[in-house]
């Protein structure tokens, strides 16, 4: 039976008939959380785990909090910066012209251009 994706031995509905089987399960309270975008979550925390501040909206990524009408704002993204702005951040064209004008004189003189 090549290409075959059923798992042998087993049936649908042939597993643990429930807590008997399984155990009995932790007790659990669902909180509610709320995202900028207006998305409703509510995953379920075991009573024994502090609950966190904010949870990830599962439809939209965005953060989510507790409070409907006050939700987390969306985080402020960065553009990607190159090596050059991060340069001129530090740096004034004066500044680079100097530097620029230094490390000629220094190639000069190392050819004998002088």
């Amino acid at each position: 039976m090549a290409g075959s994706t059923a798992i042998r031995g087993t049936r649908v509905g042939s597993g643990p008939m429930g807590e008997n089987e399984r155990g009995e399960s932790a007790p659990r309270r669902h909180v509610t959380f709320f995202c900028a975008k207006g998305h409703v979550s509510t995953p379920s925390f075991s009573l024994e785990v502090e609950v966190p501040e904010t949870w990830d909206c599962p439809r939209c990524g965005l953060p989510a909090g507790q409070n409907q009408a006050a939700p987390p704002p969306e985080p402020r993204i960065e553009p990607y910066k190159t090596h050059l702005a991060y340069v001129r951040e530090r740096r004034s064209d004066e500044d680079g012209a100097a530097i620029l004008e230094e490390a000629l004189a220094r190639l000069r003189a190392r050819r004998g251009d002088v």
